[in-house]
């Protein structure tokens, strides 16, 4: 892979190419402060200040004598850290105020590849539904997915020379409440040639999805035909689309070919050998339960999934066994009344 296959794939790159086929987008170049907030972890977690008074989880109770258990107490400077002061970004909060509300209210955030999928978890709504400035922050600050982004963008490239783009952009993209997981698929091209589709939501059967499996297949090819092949530079590289309701097919998101793009219902392997053979495409779907592919559909952090030895539940577990034990009962015995 080469680092110029990467960076067509940055959002800010391809979209005003195939504007007139995706979803409605405006795009931020972010400035350097903001991209170092997102990457400083030195600290506790401090959302910035906002000029709005917008609140990033507007629907959370305060509770004042909780609150009280989190205020820093006095001392000499040598007895307590005096806390970090709260960023402010009034520049950029105004501006994007003022794209969600061109965009009608709602939008959803992604940097330059990726979008914070695995943050949605914290969120008020458990989705990247956004509608202000201090919400698109949460879900950016929140998500390890992004470090991808920030810090690892180029890691699989061959002959590597750059450990970051020159600039971070945020794009927000219109939020859609219709949208159905179900009508959005992976395309993957080797050559100029599309050789495989793959149902994106692979966690999950959609019966319809066979009836609709040749038509949907034509759809495709032809807007691929028409509108991505002689228009995207690169030989090998994936994107998603979306068919909607009237079928018409929307671009959403372009991929390198392999390193950490998913084949979903294909495996690498198989995609080159399509290409070998020359076979006609290869479309995928979930064909019945059995053909569920497993996946993280709680979205939320590694850390509250993982039990292995040495994980954070599995100190957690022991140390209730050690108190269970130490109280003379066991985790599994409760009242009898």
């Amino acid at each position: 892979m080469k680092e110029e296959e990467v960076n067509r794939c940055q959002i800010q790159e391809w979209y005003p190419k195939f504007k007139s086929v995706s979803i409605r987008t405006i795009i931020h170049e972010l400035p350097e402060s903001f991209v170092e907030y997102l990457l400083d972890d030195s600290g506790p977690f401090i959302l910035p200040i906002s000029v709005s008074n917008e609140d990033a989880l507007p629907n959370r109770i305060h509770n004042p004598i909780d609150e009280e258990d989190y205020q820093v107490s006095e001392g000499s400077g040598d007895e307590a850290e005096q806390p970090k002061s709260p960023p402010s970004f009034p520049e950029l909060e105004l501006k994007i105020k003022e794209s969600i509300e061109m965009l009608g209210g709602a939008v959803f955030p992604k940097l330059n590849w990726s979008s914070p999928k695995d943050s949605a978890w914290i969120s008020t709504s458990g989705t990247l539904r956004c509608t202000s400035f201090s919400e698109i922050v949460l879900l950016l600050r929140s998500s390890d997915s992004l470090v991808h982004d920030l810090c690892h963008a180029y890691d699989s490239c061959s002959e590597k020379t750059l450990s970051r783009p020159p600039s971070f952009f945020l794009a927000l993209r219109k939020w859609y409440p219709s949208l159905l997981p179900e009508m959005e698929f992976r395309c993957f091209v080797q050559g100029h040639h599309l050789v495989g589709i793959s149902q994106r939501e692979v966690t999950t059967f959609y019966p319809f999805l066979l009836e609709k499996k040749h038509d949907f297949q034509m759809l495709i090819e032809g807007f691929f035909t028409d509108n991505v092949r002689l228009n995207f530079e690169s030989e090998n590289y994936t994107f998603d689309v979306y068919i909607t309701r009237d079928e018409r097919v929307k671009i959403l998101d372009f991929n390198p070919w392999g390193a950490f793009t998913l084949p979903l219902l294909f495996t690498w392997e198989e995609l080159e050998q399509n290409v070998r053979e020359e076979n006609s495409v290869d479309f995928r779907i979930v064909e019945s339960q059995c053909g569920i592919r497993p996946g993280l559909k709680t979205a939320v952090p590694k850390d509250y999934l993982d039990t292995s030895p040495g994980s954070g539940w599995d100190q957690f577990l022991k140390k209730v066994d050690a108190e269970f034990k130490q109280q003379g009962i066991t985790p599994t015995s409760g009242s009898d009344a």
